[in-house]
Order: C-alpha cells, then structure tokens, then sequence
C-alpha cells in the first residue's frame, strides 16, 4: 500500500496511454509499407487495456489503477493491391499493403494524448494538495 494512492493509480494511467500511443505511433509510421504479395501485410497494433484491482489497504474508492492487458494484432492479409509498376509486385502485378485505419489512428491518437494530458494534470494537482497539507501542517 502506498501513502499516496493517487500517483500509483495516475501512473498506471500514464503508462498505459504511452503503450498506447506507441502503439498508435507504429501503426501511422507504418501506414505506406508495401510488402510483396507472397510476405505477409505489416501488421496494425491493439492495445487492450483492463481496470487493475484496488490494494489491500487501500482506501474505500481507491482503483488499482489501469493496465495494459494484451496486444493484440491486425489481419496480416492487409489489403491486396493491383500495382504492376511496383517493384515489389509478383508476375500479376499484386502488392500487400496493411489494413490500417489512418483516420481510426489518429482519433485514438488525440484521446491517448488527451487521457495522458488529464493524468499528467491529476499528478499535478495531487502534488500541489500534498504539499500545501504539509505546509499547514508546519505552520
């Protein structure tokens, strides 16, 4: 049990939308990527998130936090592409290409960066009630 549950809980958060982000981040860089039809398509990443159970001792009310429970991957068929003057292309003129969402992303994308933002804030605040508590308290 920790004396501030708070940054245990917001922490967890933070980490969570950073795997999250990343994973975002990798889909959007990888958006272009062109594979020869016989390879399998680059591969779109899913994070799958869970609530964490409270401590023991916690306070009533108290989360445990945010988890990244598993990462979960796109179809690697992709999307197959009619492209014969590709240089990846086989004899027929087919391509992969991965099945990825960009505007899907980019949506994910600004919620991961605005939950990120909102528990960088509840630390903040957090700190700034601790520290006034303890300067009441020595005065």
């Amino acid at each position: 049990m920790s004396i501030f549950p708070v940054f245990d809980t917001a922490s967890s958060a933070l980490t969570t939308n950073r795997v999250w982000m990343d994973a975002i981040s990798d889909n959007l860089a990888n958006v272009n990527t062109v594979r020869p039809f016989d390879q399998p398509a680059f591969q779109a990443r899913f994070v799958e998130a869970q609530q964490l159970p409270s401590n023991p001792g916690d306070p009533v009310g108290v989360g445990g936090g945010v988890g990244v429970a598993s990462i979960q991957y796109g179809d690697s068929t992709g999307i197959e592409r009619y492209e014969p003057g590709n240089p990846l292309a086989n004899k027929q003129g087919m391509i992969r290409s991965p099945d990825i969402d960009l505007s899907q992303n980019m949506t994910d994308l600004i919620i991961a960066q605005r939950a990120y933002q909102l528990n960088l804030s509840v630390v903040s605040a957090a700190q700034q009630s601790y520290q006034q508590a303890i300067q009441i308290n020595g005065k």
